[in-house]
């Protein structure tokens, strides 16, 4: 059984689909539900797919493809004919006609989420920024994109400026590089050691000290999945 929202984002998807041949983006996924933050988005769609309402294209950005509706969101229309926009969910409003674009088929949207300290742990920020990145750096999963900040793994070759692309997962093995959500307040990418059964965080410059917490203060937010660099 669906939540309300996960059936609201699921008939708007449909209508978009039906109406552009184009999924909506997140920026206007989040704006028809009124969540705060692409990240509930994010979790919507997860949520769809684990139940095999929705699939993403693979290699292509806003790639997303209805499989199946609830009998109780199903359109009583003929085969083929367009739904009329009465049929949008409770609160989610009509939308101005748009001209549907398709991505290149090469790249990937992925959220972009401010910045991430490669030093002393700083605040993650929530931001409605994306990132396209190149489909061949992603494997499966769902990812997103942290901006670097600091110069604690330079000897990873991780530099201050670079993007971070990150896969979600709570959890990972000794030697990763993670993001670690510390006091579910600030955030940090290092390597992940289990050390007397405290948690090691340790940085790739001689120059910064590991850090050490309690397991209970730190989350696992992701795994280092692939870097970004620009060149100015």
């Amino acid at each position: 059984m669906l939540t309300r929202k996960q059936q609201e984002l699921l008939t708007f998807i449909d209508i978009r689909l039906r109406e552009d041949g184009v999924s909506p983006s997140f920026e206007e996924m989040k704006e028809a539900l009124q969540l705060r933050s692409k990240s509930g988005v994010h979790r919507l769609i997860n949520a769809l797919e684990e139940r095999e309402f929705i699939r993403r294209l693979p290699n292509r950005a806003r790639a997303l493809e209805v499989l199946r509706l609830p009998e109780a969101l199903k359109p009583a229309l003929p085969a083929g004919s367009r739904p009329a926009l009465k049929l949008v969910a409770p609160g989610i409003p009509p939308r101005p006609p748009v001209q549907a674009m398709i991505a290149a088929n090469d790249t990937i949207v992925v959220p972009l989420h401010g910045r991430i300290a490669a030093g002393l742990p700083m605040e993650a920020l929530e931001s409605d920024r994306s990132l396209s990145v190149p489909s061949a750096l992603l494997g499966p999963g769902d990812h997103y994109a942290l901006e670097v900040s600091g110069d604690s793994m330079i000897d990873a070759g991780i530099f201050d400026g670079d993007y971070a692309l990150i896969r979600r997962c709570d959890d990972a093995r000794d030697g990763d590089i993670v993001v670690a959500l510390i006091d579910d307040e600030e955030a940090t990418l290092k390597y992940l050691f289990r050390d007397k059964g405290r948690i090691r965080l340790d940085p790739a410059n001689t120059q910064h000290a590991p850090q050490v917490y309690a397991p209970s203060r730190v989350r696992i937010q992701g795994k280092l999945a692939g870097l970004l660099r620009r060149y100015h």
